[in-house]
């Protein structure tokens, strides 16, 4: 496997021991840094996973989030068209829960040939992408 799209909730269950995705979060991870597989995620995701982070737990997770994790990330930074190209996929899914974040992820995990997700959110299995974990 070498592209994974890394989403905010597996981050989260990741980092947070006392999150019900922590074990399952925490093997997938080591099975993937073991192979070598490429972590791809969005600007639009950090921003999620930083201001979930900032709210919990303070600026020292966001700290060691983005020195320790941020190393480990392919950013996609979003711009305009992928921001408005995610904004018309969110209006036109009809999907009553799915977010901005999750829209302009689909759209990268097709744009960017990424092979499997990294995700504890259902949205990802609803739209048929394999998960890791």
């Amino acid at each position: 496997m070498s592209r994974v799209f890394a989403d905010t909730s597996a981050l989260m269950a990741l980092l947070v021991p006392s999150d019900a995705a922590h074990g399952r979060a925490k093997r997938a991870f080591t099975r993937l840094r073991a192979q070598g597989a490429d972590l791809v995620t969005t600007s639009y995701v950090l921003v999620e996973t930083y201001a979930l982070l900032g709210s919990r737990f303070g600026l020292e997770a966001i700290r060691a989030f983005r020195e320790d994790f941020g190393p480990l990330l392919k950013v996609v930074w979003v711009g305009s068209e992928l921001h408005e190209k995610g904004l018309d996929l969110l209006v036109t899914a009809g999907r009553k829960r799915l977010s901005l974040v999750d829209a302009v992820s689909f759209l990268t995990i097709r744009d960017q040939e990424v092979e499997a997700v990294f995700a504890c959110d259902r949205h990802f299995a609803d739209g048929r992408f394999p998960l890791v974990g």
